[in-house]
């Protein structure tokens, strides 16, 4: 259950002549050109050239005709920070290139090219949540989405004098490059014991119930236990939380963000010594709602549910836990749900 928030990837295009594409990241100070011609995976760790190489290639995969494009490239979202700045790159440059060549890409195709993009060209195994949050997002509304079926719904995040804080601990974490792939692969092999252990076939462990991990510990080893443990309960925490949002009641909401980062620390293991210092900071001060880590983990950032009135407090507090810890001071950003993709001009 994603939502936007007010931070933002944006590139302008143009055509070229030709089937090269020269793209320019300003932040970075970075340029790159490449042929449509010649689109291959990255043999080593991917860098954001690969993410619009992918793009292009998927995109020409699925059948829509590529020309040469001049792109420029300007963000504020930081980096290796787990708030998706892949996938907004992803979109964005999907974007500019499918209006350049005239096609009419419905959004939610739109994103599963761009997961695609990730998966089979830059090698990462990455879920379609980040691509469809992107997509889709409303502002003021968080996303429900069945990421099996697709199906997707928008739930009211009415933050009334509370808000969101999104606090990077400045640990850079390279999705492809961290455990994440691992986990999914500790997932599949989850489901492949319970299969054995329960008599039928499964798709995935959501079509397993919370008792019958528990009356299948005995034979799980430890690891996969606790990854299918969280998995059964992230799932549950999701539900309801969404059932939370709807009446209104930011304190339950609030309570199982907490308790899902207790799951990624305890059970999935993706968490870090300085997202816990953010979890255990936040939660011990008055008017924070509930907080947890956000992205793949393993660095990033953590988001906190909070009232307006402590952010001066919160973050006080925050940045003097990491210089006690001989830490760099965390960067802190504040805002509400925001609307997913936007084109024009």
């Amino acid at each position: 259950m994603p939502a936007a928030i007010e931070l933002a990837m944006v590139i302008q295009g143009r055509s070229r002549s030709g089937c090269e594409v020269f793209a320019a990241a300003k932040n970075m100070e970075q340029e790159t050109v490449f042929s449509l011609d010649r689109l291959k995976p990255p043999a080593e760790a991917p860098d954001w050239t690969d993410y619009l190489k992918g793009v292009c290639w998927a995109l020409k995969q699925a059948g829509y005709f590529l020309g040469g494009a001049d792109l420029t490239i300007e963000s504020t979202i930081p980096i290796g920070a787990g708030l998706s700045s892949s996938a907004a790159l992803e979109l964005a440059a999907a974007a500019v290139l499918s209006s350049l060549a005239e096609a009419a890409i419905p959004l939610p195709e739109l994103a599963r090219l761009c997961q695609k993009a990730e998966n089979e060209f830059v090698g990462v195994r990455c879920g379609i949540m980040d691509q469809y949050a992107v997509a889709l997002s409303r502002a003021g509304q968080a996303l429900l989405l069945d990421c099996r079926s697709l199906e997707y719904s928008y739930i009211p995040l009415e933050l009334g004098s509370c808000c969101l804080m999104i606090i990077d601990s400045r640990v850079k974490r390279s999705l492809s490059a961290s455990a994440y792939n691992r986990r999914r692969e500790e997932c599949a092999e989850a489901t492949i014991l319970l299969s054995r252990f329960l008599g039928r076939r499964l798709e995935s462990l959501r079509e397993v119930s919370l008792d019958e991990v528990r009356e299948a510990r005995s034979i799980l080893p430890s690891r996969i236990y606790r990854r299918s443990r969280y998995i059964i309960e992230e799932n549950m925490r999701v539900l309801k939380s969404a059932e939370a949002l709807r009446s209104g009641d930011l304190p339950s909401f609030g309570y199982f963000m907490t308790r899902s980062h207790a799951g990624l620390r305890d059970l999935y293991q993706v968490s870090c010594s300085e997202l816990d210092l953010i979890v255990e900071t936040a939660n011990a001060t008055k008017g924070v709602l509930g907080a947890r880590m956000t992205g793949a983990g393993f660095g990033g950032c953590a988001v906190a549910l909070l009232e307006k009135s402590v952010l001066e407090e919160l973050s006080a507090k925050l940045r003097h836990a990491f210089s006690r810890n001989g830490w760099l001071s965390p960067d802190i950003y504040v805002t509400s749900a925001a609307p997913g993709l936007q084109i024009g001009g």
